[in-house]
Formats: C-alpha cells, structure tokens, sequence
C-alpha cells in the first residue's frame, strides 16, 4: 500500500472519537425528567452522550451508526425478580406450562421418556387451577407407566409437585409422614404423591447434581431467551454460593454476557461465604443479597393466610421457617450491611415480615430491603412499607395469571387489597417490576401490559382486573428499566439512557408508550444490545 494511502487511512481512523451513534430514534431515556431525544452516543461500551441527531453528528464521528428508522428505542429491560438458572434448566426438561388436562400432562411426560432413556424425569409448569376438574393429581398413572424411574413434575409456581413412588422411595417419604413448613398430601393411608413446598425438598435433594455442561448450557439458553425479549439485566432469586464462580467464568470467557444481579439462598453455607469474603461485583455479576422464604404460593395453598382459605375451610397455610429464623436472618443482614429479600404472599407471611423488617430498620433508610410478590395484604399493614423504606418487588402477570381463580381462594373482600401495585408505588414512590420466570413467561413487555392493561394475553376481562391498581404507562416503564436498577443500588450505572451509563438498550418494532394497549403483547424486539454490542437480531 502505497504511504499516501497509509497516511489517509490514519488519519481517517484517528478522526474517529466514538464507537457507535444511534441516530433517527424516539429514545427513551427514562431519566429523571422522563424526556425523549433523537440520538445518543457510545464509547468504550457507555453512553456519552445524548441529543438531538444534527448536534451530535456535528460532534462525534462514530464507527458505527444505526438509523433508528424513527423507532422507539428504550433502555435495556431488567427483571427486578427471576429464575434464570433455574429457567434454563427447565428448557431441558419436560414442559408442562398450558397443558389443560392431567391426561395431557402424563402424556408429554410419556413422550419426554421415549425420547431420553434414562434418569430422573423432571418436568414443570402443570396448574390444576386451568383444568376442568381444579383438583389436585393422584400419582397412579405415573405409577404405573414407571414402576422403577423416578419422576418430580414441579408445580409452575414451584411450591408444589407430584411424584411418583420410585421417587418417594428414593426420597425416603412415607405415609403420615410430616414436615414443618410443608405438607406431605396421605389420604386413607395412601402417598397421592403431592408435595408442598418444604415436603418438595426431601425429593428434589435426591435428584443428582447436572454436569459442567448441563449448567453451563441452562446458563446459555436462558441467556438467549432473554436476549430475544430485550432483558439485559436479570435478578436470579436464592441461588447456591458455588454458582458464583460458574457465571464469573463463562463471563469472564464473553459467553455469558447478560448482567445478573445474585441473591444467594437462605442457607447457612450461603451466609458463611459471604459474611468471609464480602459482596461480589463486576460490571456483569452483583452479589450483595439473601433470599428468604416466608411461606408457599396460593394455588398450592402453601400461601399462610390471616384468616383460613375460602375454598378450603379451617386451612390458612403455613410458615416455612419460624418467625425466630427470620428475625434472625434479619438482624444479622442488617448488622453485616446486607440487602435481605423475602418472598411473602398471604396477608399473614406479609404481616410477619414487614413486623421483622420494622424491628430491625427502624424508621425510613436506605437499605432497599425487599418484599418479593407482596400479594396478599390486610390493609392495616400496607403503611409499613413507607414507614420503614420497604421495597414491595411485584410480578404483574401474577394479578392477570392468578384472577381467575384468586376469589375463590381469597373472597372479594381480601382480593381488593391482593395484587394492589398502585397502592405499593404510592408507600415510597417507586416499584421495581419482574415476571418471576419461569412461574410466568419472561417476556417483559407481558409484564408491561399486565400491569398498564391488567388483563391477560385475550384481552380478559375488559375494562381490566381491579383497575384502581393499574400504573401509569410512564411508572411500568420505570418498573422494568430505573426502578429495577434501583432494587438492586445499580441506578447510577444502569436502567435509563443518560451519559456515563452502561449503553444497554432495545430496540422495538412498535412504540409501547403510544400504541393502543390491545397490540401491547404483539410488540416485537428488532435488536438488543449490550455495552453497545449487538446480542440479539430478530431475523
């Protein structure tokens, strides 16, 4: 190449002061003024800047540009509440979500076996509560088609399950058999095989641990999924210490590039590691919190309520630990410096925690502890959430998944103060959203419209579920984007389009802040990037 040409090649390249310029877009910035610009800039993976698309031609000259076409263009979505692991794990197993009947549920499991030969079945997402008869199942046809292979279909909301008697012959269990903070389902001196939450873990602790490659692959399809959606940063809620070393390397190695917020299970083991060596963070991966749980879920009735179930009489749930443990676990947090998380669905799980909490923080701080789902509240309790800066951490598909049959469960009066998010965001002005994937689809544009529209993916029931709870289009955004951040104190890197932060954002075929809220769930995500890479493409 002759030195003329050389020079030039230089010389252009030096001319160059920004990687990538985003430009013909109606962005989003979800900064503190909700405003919108035309452009933004990046380099070295961050935002530098933000305007208006001539001012900032004028001024950087980038390596790449992308023309918007006048899309809307959002900052990457974060899930404040997930599974991730645990979902990618359930994408090499026998999926059961949707399957309205037992009969089909036994079916997909059949044909699961005569495509892997051998092992533990493990299946999820069946829900009696969308069958014709709404009962809970009788192991006897899994009985009967694997007399010697142990099968563990897990509940969609995982506090539930059935197994057959190979696996409760693993497992140990026995007719009569109890459990605190679980139910071991005999009736006339017969195992049906129903589990309930704690009484799920005597069998699950049976199964074999996954290979190197099994994990590393739960990891990677999990990734994936999300990208598609446009979830650039996720909340994985109660995994094992040894997990962190898995996800540093295949982030260290580039796979897993999907940011992950880690809070690790209430687990003495989890406590000791931590407390030794400190929070754990990296511009992919923050590990600074624990994840209790309070009691189980109310379609399997492991929800503990005030007052008993109205569908199944002088039953109100149960705890799954003591309220000892709890308090605990609480001061202990507090005087390490710890975030505390606690999963909390009835009216009396709530009332425990938010007491506990109250105790400990004493008065409005920062220390942004968490209620996970806070579904079921009396109304004398909701105060404490603002009295005390408690964070209520919702699932709006919760509301939309669970109305149909929540009544029947709950009554009309304690359902108009269950699922009630405007009345949360009000306690301390800012609600962080997620999905609790894989108990609802990850996607969280469904979780835009479930809690913008409060109805389910046909459009149910018109007019939408216990409407005086519905956000705002502006406080749903906020709730998948800042406010997430916020959840986990990653606000000033993440969560909103403004120089110095992370340049995580997606793009989507259809504006969501302006189209009619019946073509909310058809939204597509065109592109996803992270630190201005692009990881996903519609094709």
């Amino acid at each position: 190449m002759p030195l003329l040409l050389l020079l030039a090649v230089a010389c252009k390249q030096q001319d160059y002061n920004a990687d990538l310029l985003v430009k013909n877009a109606i962005v989003y910035t979800v900064n503190n003024n909700f405003s919108t610009a035309e452009a933004f800039v990046v380099k070295g993976g961050k935002i530098i800047a933000v305007g208006k698309d001539d001012s900032l031609e004028n001024i950087y000259k980038a390596h790449h540009v992308i023309d918007a076409g006048g899309r809307a263009v959002y900052p990457g979505f974060i899930d404040a509440h997930s599974h991730f692991y645990g979902y990618g794990l359930s994408l090499q197993q026998v999926a059961l979500e949707g399957i309205k009947s037992w009969n089909g549920i036994v079916d997909s499991v059949k044909a699961y076996s005569e495509r892997n030969g051998d092992g533990w079945i493990i299946g999820r997402g069946w829900d009696q509560n969308i069958w014709q008869v709404k009962q809970f199942p009788n192991k006897a046809k899994l009985d009967s088609l694997f007399p010697v292979r142990p099968v563990l279909l897990i509940r969609v909301d995982g506090h539930g399950a059935i197994a057959n008697q190979a696996a409760l012959n693993i497992a140990g269990i026995k007719p009569g058999q109890t459990i605190s903070g679980g139910e071991i389902e005999t009736i006339k001196g017969k195992l049906t095989g129903i589990l309930v939450d704690n009484a799920v873990g005597i069998v699950r602790r049976k199964i074999p641990e996954p290979s190197d490659d099994v994990i590393q692959s739960a990891f990677l399809d999990a990734q994936h999924n999300c990208f598609a959606d446009g979830l650039t940063t996720v909340a994985d809620c109660g995994l094992p210490y040894t997990m962190i070393n898995t996800i540093a390397q295949l982030q260290h190695k580039g796979e897993l590039k999907i940011r992950l917020y880690v809070m690790l299970s209430d687990r003495q083991e989890n406590y000791d590691y931590l407390f030794k060596r400190g929070a754990f963070k990296t511009p992919g991966l923050d590990v600074r919190a624990f994840k209790m749980y309070a009691d189980g879920a109310l379609g399997s009735r492991g929800a503990c309520l005030l007052q008993p179930y109205d569908d199944q009489k002088n039953w109100k749930g149960f705890l799954l630990s003591s309220q000892q443990h709890f308090q605990q676990i609480a001061q202990k947090l507090a005087d390490k410096g710890f975030q505390l998380c606690t999963h909390a669905i009835g009216d009396s799980a709530n009332r425990v925690i938010l007491k506990v909490y109250a105790s400990v923080l004493k008065g409005k701080n920062d220390r942004r502890w968490r209620i996970e789902h806070s579904q079921i509240l009396s109304p004398d309790d909701i105060h404490y959430f603002g009295d005390y800066s408690i964070i209520p951490c919702v699932q709006p598909t919760h509301a939309t998944s669970d109305m149909r049959w929540a009544i029947t469960r709950l009554g009309s009066k304690r359902l108009k103060t269950a699922y009630a998010y405007k009345q949360l965001l009000e306690q301390n002005g800012w609600l962080p959203l997620g999905t609790d994937f894989p108990v609802e689809n990850i996607n969280p544009i469904y979780t835009f419209y479930a809690a913008v529209e409060r109805k389910d993916l046909k459009g149910y029931p018109e007019g939408g579920f216990q409407p005086e709870n519905a956000l705002s289009r502006t406080e749903a955004l906020r709730g998948i984007t800042i406010w997430a951040a916020k959840a986990q104190f990653e606000e000033n890197e993440k969560g909103s389009i403004e120089p110095g932060k992370y340049a995580d954002f997606v793009i989507l075929d259809k504006d969501i802040m302006k189209i009619n809220g019946s073509e909310l769930p058809g939204v597509k995500v065109l592109q996803t990037y992270i630190n201005g890479e692009q990881v996903y493409e519609k094709k």
